[in-house]
C-alpha cells in the first residue's frame, strides 16, 4: 500500500484513476479545483463516488496556485510514492479562443507539481499528454518517436510544454517519469464536452446531433477502465518515457452514432458543420511501447464501452439529460 497525490481528482480520467487506487489499498490526497471548464454537477457526482468508495483526503486547489499546493503538499504527514498529474485543461477549439489559461494550467500547473517533487523528495511523476500532439502529418498509427514539432492547437502545445518540462526535472533532479498520451478516452460519466457524451445525450432527448466535419472523421476511440488502468501501471521506475494509451481500433465518427441508435431505439437528427481548423482528421495509437514497458493493451472494445455509457446515462438520465454540452 502506498500513499499517491492525484491532481484532477474531480475529472473524467481522474476519478477513475483514484477510484481503482482506492480499490487496490492505496490511498490518495485527490486534488481539483472543480472549476466551470464543464458542468460540475458530473465533478460532483464524480467525487460523491469516490467519497463512497473511501476518498477522505481532497482539496480544492488549482495546480497554477503555487502557494496553494505548497500548503497541501507541506500538511501530508505520510510519505508520498509519487504524483499523478490529471488536472488540465482540456478541448482543442476552446484552446483556441484562449491561450493563455491552457498554458497557465497545463504548463505551469505541471511546472509546479514537479517544483514540489523535488521539495519534498518524491520520486515519481505521472502526466496526462495527448494524441492531439500528432498533428496532421505523422503515418499512423502514431508511434511515441513520431515528430509532435507542428502542434495544431495551444491545446497540443501546451502539452508538449509539460511533456519537455517533465524531460527537465527527469534529466536535473532524477525524478522517474512517465508521460501519457491519451487518445480520445470516454465511458460513463465522461466529459459532456467530448463527442460521445453528446451523441449519447442528444439521441436519446430527441435533440440535433451537431457533427463538425462529414463523420467519416476517425477516433481511437479507448475506454476510461482501460486508461486508468494503464496510468496505475506507469506507476512502476522507467526513468522517463512516453506512451501512448488507445483502442488501436480507429473507429469513423459516425459509425460510434449508429451504434448509440441502436442503444437507444432512436434515430439521431444530425446537423453536419464545417470541420474546425484545431480537428485533426484521423487519430490511430500504435500501443507496442505501453504492451512492452507497461504490460498492458486495452480491454473494452467500442461496442461495449457505449453499452455501458448508455447505460450509465440511462440510470442518471432525471439530471444528466440537462448537463450542459454546448454545440
Amino acid at each position: 500500500m502506498a500513499h499517491y497525490v492525484v491532481t484532477g481528482a474531480a475529472g473524467f480520467i481522474g476519478s477513475n484513476v483514484v477510484h481503482q487506487l482506492i480499490e487496490r489499498g492505496d490511498t490518495v490526497t485527490g486534488i481539483d479545483v472543480v472549476n466551470d471548464a464543464y458542468d460540475v454537477r458530473i465533478k460532483e457526482w464524480r467525487l460523491n463516488r469516490l467519497r463512497a468508495a473511501g476518498l477522505d483526503g481532497f482539496e480544492r486547489v488549482d495546480i497554477n496556485d503555487r502557494a496553494g499546493l505548497a500548503r497541501v503538499f507541506d500538511a501530508i504527514r505520510s510519505p508520498v510514492a509519487g504524483v499523478i498529474n490529471l488536472a488540465a485543461r482540456a478541448g482543442v477549439r476552446p484552446s483556441v479562443e484562449n491561450p493563455w489559461l491552457y498554458n497557465d494550467s497545463n504548463n505551469t500547473g505541471t511546472l509546479n507539481l514537479l517544483d514540489l517533487c523535488v521539495k519534498h523528495g518524491i520520486p515519481k511523476f505521472v502526466l496526462s499528454s495527448t494524441s492531439s500532439l500528432y498533428g496532421a502529418d505523422n503515418p499512423r498509427p502514431y508511434a511515441e518517436t513520431a515528430n509532435t514539432d507542428r502542434p495544431m492547437s495551444p491545446y497540443a502545445a501546451s502539452k508538449k510544454a509539460a511533456e519537455v518540462m517533465c524531460y527537465a526535472y527527469h534529466y536535473l533532479h532524477g525524478i522517474d517519469a512517465t508521460v501519457f498520451r491519451y487518445f480520445t478516452v470516454y465511458g460513463p460519466a465522461g466529459r459532456p464536452d467530448m463527442s460521445l457524451f453528446r451523441f449519447v445525450q442528444w439521441i436519446s432527448e430527441g435533440r440535433t446531433v451537431s457533427v463538425f466535419g462529414d463523420g467519416t472523421q476517425e477516433r481511437d476511440f479507448t475506454y476510461v477502465d482501460d486508461v486508468a488502468r494503464g496510468t496505475i501501471a506507469g506507476l512502476r521506475n522507467v526513468g522517463y518515457e512516453v506512451v501512448n494509451l488507445g483502442s488501436d481500433e480507429p473507429h469513423r465518427l459516425i459509425d460510434a452514432v449508429r451504434m448509440i441508435e441502436k442503444l437507444t431505439g432512436r434515430t439521431a437528427q444530425i446537423e453536419y458543420s464545417p470541420a474546425h481548423k484545431a480537428d485533426v482528421r484521423a487519430s490511430w495509437a500504435n500501443i507496442d511501447k505501453a504492451a512492452s514497458v507497461l504490460g498492458w493493451r486495452p480491454q473494452t472494445n467500442l461496442a461495449e464501452g457505449v453499452r455501458r455509457m448508455v447505460e450509465w446515462y440511462n440510470e442518471n438520465r432525471t439530471w444528466a439529460k440537462d448537463i450542459v454540452t454546448g454545440v
